[in-house]
């Protein structure tokens, strides 16, 4: 019997203090696009990264969720997020050798962006 192959995943992330604010957050700061939305939640996009937002008021969830993504070009990536409203760290070669940087989002939630 054959195993099924796993081909894409969608990350749930915490939405505060509210889905609206962080929809448009995402869309209007971090280049996302709104893909649906209904009740508590909503898909977003960039790319072909997708992330499934959920309104919650859950601190320690917010500030305990995080993510990596990979890009393409790291440096104009970091350019365009350096005057957003989060918390941008330097980009930097880490101790296993990849070039990154993290941000953390007013939600509390952090995004790791590397070179691909």
């Amino acid at each position: 019997m054959s195993k099924a192959q796993f081909q894409s995943v969608t990350p749930l992330l915490p939405a505060r203090p509210t889905l609206a604010d962080d929809l448009r957050f995402y869309t209007e700061e971090l280049g996302f696009e709104i893909v649906w939305q209904g009740g508590n939640a909503a898909g977003i996009r960039r790319g072909s990264v997708q992330f499934l937002l959920i309104e919650s008021d859950n601190r320690n969830w917010a500030e305990n969720a995080s993510a990596g993504i990979g890009v393409d070009d790291l440096d104009a990536l970091h350019a365009e997020y350096r005057t957003i409203r989060a918390k941008v760290g330097a980009l930097e070669v880490k101790p296993w050798g990849r070039r990154e940087f993290h941000i953390v989002l007013p939600s509390g939630v952090c995004l790791q962006f590397f070179q691909v």
